[in-house]
């Protein structure tokens, strides 16, 4: 009788726990990236090849929009971070420069059902071949665009204020530079667009409705895995500093942290391929408002960290393997959460 109830678990669509119940919702997605709610019963999903799809929750049906997007797969770079705000849809995705090269680009668009004819907003100069470390989340403070870039393996480029890769950028919805940025206040030399500099590859980024503040989960190498907050011009320290990693053929790569470079409010040693986050507010799992929900990759688990301001307090994994590699998480509005897994399935959690 255990052995057919583990069996029934293992294979069943449900997956039952004494905190939450997991449903998938539905499957067959090419290497999904991303999910961003229309309402409260449509959704917007990218895939990393390239597609843009909407589905229908009610009727759990799919639909391919039209774009005009040129999107260069390559690596970890495609059809990557989607966000709909008020009528408008931000993509970011690894724009095709030409001979290989690419950049993360940011576009927009007027939301329509059929086709979206976006125009690019921003460009991480200068393009590179290259097919890692694209970071792109996007997130919307204050009628800011916030944009994760990462640094493309390039390693020091992000200490090099000169150029994008490597930082948070913040710029206005329609793609003008905001005259508080950080190049003109107090960092001259910086590019008008970067507001943090020295992150590797930075793929989750969500913004606090309880401190309006913008938190981070970034990639180390081998280990160096952290969360923290997105500051105004500071520096997370990459490559000089290596958050407690190392390089990929075990050499020493700088210390976890010194002054005068961002500490962060959490590191993973080993790494675990830290990847989407948001700080949950809800009422399904109310007791869990203003912690923060880390989804990772390389153990496939969902983490959730109580902390207050920049002080780690403690983790819990709340699962680990049920559904593969977590590649987003976001809040419906009714609480619950949706969760999109790598083997291109979207699953619910909710009690």
């Amino acid at each position: 009788m255990i052995k057919l109830i583990f069996f029934f678990l293992l294979f069943s669509t449900k997956i039952y726990a004494d905190d939450f119940k997991l449903k998938k919702i539905t499957q067959g997605f090419d290497r999904p990236w991303s999910l961003s709610f229309l309402d409260r019963d449509n959704l917007l999903i990218t895939e990393k090849t390239g597609n843009i799809k909407h589905l229908d929750l009610k009727q759990n049906k799919t639909n391919i929009i039209n774009h005009n997007l040129k999107v260069l797969e390559d690596g970890q770079g495609g059809l990557l971070d989607i966000l709909y705000h008020d009528y408008q849809v931000f993509v970011s995705y690894s724009e095709n420069r030409s001979k290989g090269k690419s950049s993360t680009s940011v576009a927009k668009a007027k939301f329509n059902k059929t086709r979206l004819d976006f125009k690019n907003i921003f460009r991480a100069e200068p393009p590179i071949n290259s097919g890692y470390h694209f970071g792109s989340r996007l997130v919307i403070k204050n009628e800011h665009l916030y944009v994760s870039a990462g640094e493309r393996g390039q390693g020091m480029i992000a200490q090099d204020y000169t150029k994008h890769p490597g930082s948070i950028i913040r710029i206005n919805l329609d793609g003008s530079i905001p005259k508080n940025n950080p190049k003109f206040i107090n960092k001259k030399d910086w590019l008008p667009e970067i507001y943090q500099i020295g992150v590797r590859n930075p793929q989750g980024m969500s913004l606090s409705p309880f401190d309006d503040k913008i938190y981070l989960t970034n990639h180390g190498a081998r280990g160096g895995d952290w969360f923290g907050t997105a500051n105004f011009g500071e520096n997370y320290g990459w490559k000089i500093l290596g958050w407690g990693g190392t390089n990929y053929s075990g050499t020493k790569i700088g210390p976890k942290w010194k002054p005068g470079f961002t500490k962060a409010i959490k590191y993973w040693v080993p790494s675990i391929a830290v990847s989407a986050m948001t700080i949950y507010k809800g009422e399904t799992f109310k007791e869990w408002n203003g912690d923060a929900l880390i989804t990772s990759l390389k153990d496939q688990s969902l983490r959730k960290l109580k902390f207050d301001k920049s002080k780690f307090i403690k983790e819990e994994i709340i699962f680990k393997g049920n559904i593969g590699r977590i590649r987003d998480i976001k809040i419906h509005e009714s609480g619950d959460l949706y969760l999109l897994s790598d083997k291109g399935e979207l699953w619910r959690m909710y009690k």
